[in-house]
């Protein structure tokens, strides 16, 4: 194992050991496709390092072969990830509202807020608001208007986050998922939609990215105004 300037070179893989110093947090790490072995390897340098291990689309059988080498690792079922802090965090004094349309869009939702929480964001939730019954989310009014930043996380025809940008003076981010009926392929309805949205202040991640809205909101919420 070559240790160089910036990056840790594993031979099958390079970790970039910069990461923290460029962004705020270590490397993140994808798990889907991975080989566990290599999953494993990266997992113990980033945990060597000291450094915070996040592993995202993490399935479960994955997560019980690497907790048997790293027994303080953690697992959130629900949004697939594996997590492990060096230490805890102060929570930033702002705060990100993640809101779903619907239920069926929960885990992207819930992938989206551990991902904050583990950046050290405080972290509100408002689940199923979607455009289907608009009261309930007229209903959280302050809730919407009280949050620095908020991720809207919606399937079908993504109108949501067009929605909440209206109402708000806070930057959206806006996650499409998959859910959704026949003609929605699988999320692309949803990122269309979001993509199309007539409310300035709306940026749209891709397809059930919920880590990446994630990580884009702590970025914006711990820039100092």
């Amino acid at each position: 194992m070559a240790v160089r300037k910036g990056f840790c070179d594993l031979g099958f893989a390079k970790l970039d050991t910069d990461r923290k110093r460029r962004k705020g947090f270590a490397e993140v790490v994808y798990s889907a496709g991975k080989n566990r072995q290599h999953l494993l390897s990266i997992a113990r340098r980033i945990v060597k390092s000291k450094e915070d291990l996040l592993l995202t689309k993490l399935d479960k059988s994955a997560f019980s072969f690497l907790k048997r080498s790293i027994p303080g690792l953690k697992y959130n079922p629900l949004a697939r990830i594996g997590f492990l802090l060096n230490k805890p965090k102060t929570l930033s004094k702002d705060s990100v509202l993640v809101v779903s349309a619907g239920t069926s869009d929960i885990p992207v939702a819930e992938e989206a807020a551990l991902t904050l929480q583990l950046m050290g964001n405080r972290v509100e939730k408002l689940y199923d608001v979607g455009v289907a019954g608009v009261h309930r989310l007229m209903n959280n009014i302050e809730k919407l208007r009280n949050a620095r930043v908020i991720v809207v996380v919606a399937g079908m025809e993504g109108a949501l986050a067009s929605l909440v940008s209206g109402l708000v003076a806070s930057p959206i981010i806006a996650v499409p998922t998959s859910c959704g009926y026949g003609s929605s392929f699988s999320g692309l309805s949803a990122l269309l939609g979001m993509l199309n949205s007539c409310s300035p202040g709306v940026t749209v991640v891709n397809i059930d990215n919920g880590f990446g809205a994630g990580y884009f909101a702590s970025l914006i919420n711990n820039t100092r105004r």
